[in-house]
Order: structure tokens, then sequence, then C-alpha cells
């Protein structure tokens, strides 16, 4: 399947084809601002789906909407027309297309040439009226607050908000790419595909709420505490956010606690999930000696041999284990049984370690009694 997309050095177009070139099925074929128009006509002749993604938003002379946007489609048009071929189109027009602005009628415009070019053709033709998208490789100072403000605060340079409360419409670029991929498997397959529900999910939040969680990202290099990146806005705004990145910053340090016995580093902390952290002991020195009432935690050891021991509170009961680096056991500590660690290999030992919650030291759930 050979797919046309144009305004192919374009930020949603460089995504999808990150992903189109994950396939073996699929041949891109490329358009861009700086090729003549009978590029394009070349191009459309062989398509089997067109990804319609060209487009002007923030022209230095405002003609620039009409020829980038409205004349630009109605090329396109021109061509599958005169090609004869139902070759499947995919717009990715504007909410702006709403409004009563350049930019918005120059979408318009775009819209009803292809919207004709159904009715007279029969083409298939899907319109997207996308929000404000936002992903990596985003133009920041371009017409994205989100990359604006991640490639500011990943540089240590200032952002500029002037309505905090405003609220704005965001859709995430991979979500919009895994749409339009559906959109391609459904014309390879010869199956319709309902688009008016456009590209789901979208998200709102306002200026000063998105600031303060791209802020917070940054900042979690220092408290170490993490936001919930694990779903929904948060995770796509902080794979956004890191994509940003310098290279210099790829990587931070983080404090290690040294004595006698070993060191003890934290890793990542979260608000609701525990934290993550690492030990060391030299041979023959033994951690721990301590219970807690609440607290849990799991022991991973991933290099030496250990042996754990714990003893009962209130019943005295015992018990002990020993696991090394070459087997992947998760040994879990219970509350109300006090318990140590030895290292009784000749090497130093290194241990994984997850508790449950962060350690507070105002209420740590930690008191000392040996074994």
């Amino acid at each position: 399947m050979k797919v046309l997309i144009t305004g192919a050095n374009g930020f949603v177009a460089q995504n999808l084809i990150a992903v189109l070139g994950e396939r073996n099925d699929v041949e891109v074929l490329r358009f861009t601002r700086d090729e003549k128009p009978e590029v394009l006509d070349a191009l459309v002749a062989q398509a089997d789906v067109i990804f319609h993604l060209a487009g002007v938003n923030r022209p230095k002379d405002p003609a620039e909407f009409t020829t980038g946007n409205a004349d630009l489609t109605r090329l396109l048009c021109d061509s599958v027309a005169r090609h004869g071929r139902r070759v499947p189109v995919v717009y990715s027009s504007s909410t702006q297309a709403a409004q009563d602005n350049p930019y918005g009628r120059s979408k318009r415009e775009a819209e009803a040439a292809l919207e004709a070019l159904q009715a007279s053709h029969g083409v298939p033709v899907h319109v997207y009226r996308l929000p404000n998208v936002f992903g990596k490789w985003a133009r920041p100072n371009y017409n994205s607050a989100v990359a604006t403000f991640c490639h500011n605060i990943t540089r240590g340079l200032p952002i500029q908000i002037n309505d905090p409360s405003a609220e704005i419409t965001l859709v995430y670029v991979d979500d919009v790419v895994t749409h339009f991929m559906a959109l391609l498997d459904a014309a390879r397959q010869g199956r319709t595909v309902d688009s008016s529900a456009g590209v789901q999910p979208q998200y709102r939040i306002s200026v000063g709420e998105l600031a303060r969680l791209l802020e917070a990202f940054r900042d979690s290099r220092e408290t170490l505490v993490t936001e919930k990146v694990g779903t929904g806005l948060t995770r796509a705004l902080y794979a956004t956010y890191v994509s940003y990145l310098p290279p210099e910053r790829f990587t931070y340090e983080v404090p290690k606690h040294g004595d006698p016995r070993g060191v003890f580093v934290e890793m990542l902390k979260t608000p609701d999930a525990g934290q993550f952290s690492f030990f060391t002991a030299h041979p023959g020195i033994t951690r721990g000696g301590h219970y807690h009432h609440s607290k849990t935690e799991k022991f991973l050891v991933i290099r030496g041999r250990a042996r754990f021991r714990f003893r009962h509170i209130v019943t005295g009961d015992y018990h002990e284990c020993e696991t090394d680096g070459e087997t992947p056991e998760i040994v879990e500590t219970v509350p109300g049984w006090t318990h140590d660690i030895t290292n009784i290999g000749g090497d130093e030992m290194i241990v994984m370690l997850w508790a449950n919650e962060i350690f507070d030291r105002q209420r740590p759930d930690t008191f000392a009694r040996p074994l």
C-alpha cells in the first residue's frame, strides 16, 4: 500500500511517518511545501491513501492562509478527480475552522473542497477538526503552548502566562496517529470507518495547571517524587516533556548515603505507591533489625548472597531464608515481624528495595528490635 502524506516535514506527519516505518506493508510517499504542484499530481496517481496534513497556520503574510490551506487542498482534489480513483483522503483541519478569522476561513474552504470531491466522485473523505495537538517534535515558540513550555522549562528558561485560568483543549499526537492508522487499516481491508467523533480522548486543562504539571516534572529530579505518569493526560504530557530534554540533561544524579556498611540510594518516590531504592552491604554486614506496623517492603537481591531473618514480635516465631543474585526471588517483609538481612557471600551485595510508602521522618513506622 502506498500512502501519500502532504506536509511530510510537519509535526503530525513526522510522528505518523515514524509509525508507518515500523510496518513492512506500506510505502510512504512524501510531499512538502518546497515541491512543485506537478510533483503532487504524480504522487496522487500512485497513492492508495492520502493523509493531507499540509497547512499554514502562522504565516508572515495572511494571504498564505489561502495558498497554503484552501488552494493546496483544491489542487489535491483536482488531482484526485483527474485520476479517477476513489482514494480515501484524511484531512487534518482545525477547531479554528469554526472561527471567523483568516486561518479558520481558509480551513473551512479546504473542507468544502474535500466535501465537494466526495459528493462529485464518491471519494471517501475524513475531516478532523483537531484541537491543540501536542507531543514529541512539535515546534516550540510556534503554535503550541505545550511545546513552548516544555522547551523552556527543560532549559531553565521562563515561561509567560497571561491568564492561568484560561482553558485549552488538547489531543495527544500518539492518539491522532493511532486513529489515522486505524483508518489506514480499514482502507486496506475495504472497510468504512465512522470518523464523526473525531480523535479521542481530548483533554481540557487550564494553562496554569499545565504549567504546574510540567514544573512538577522538572522538580521531580530534586524531590524524587513523580507525578502519576502512567495514565491519561499526565502520561502523555510527561512523555512530551522528556522529549524536549537536551541530550546533556538526559542524566541526573540522586543522593547517595554511605557508611561503613555500604551505601543507600533512593531512586524514585510516588504520591501513593511507595518508593524505590537500592542499597549495598559488604561481606558479613547485617542491615535492618527493625519492624513495622503497617509498612511493607519488597527486597530483590541482584548481586551477592543474602540471608533474611524474621521474628514475630509477639509470639517469637522465627523464620529465615536465603537468596542470591542468580535467582530473581522477591522477599517481602510482613508487619509485626522484626527482620534483618545479612550478606553471607564473599563480595559486595546489591539489593533493590520497594517500600509501599514514602519514608516520613515524623511518622517513620520503623522500630528497632534486633533479632
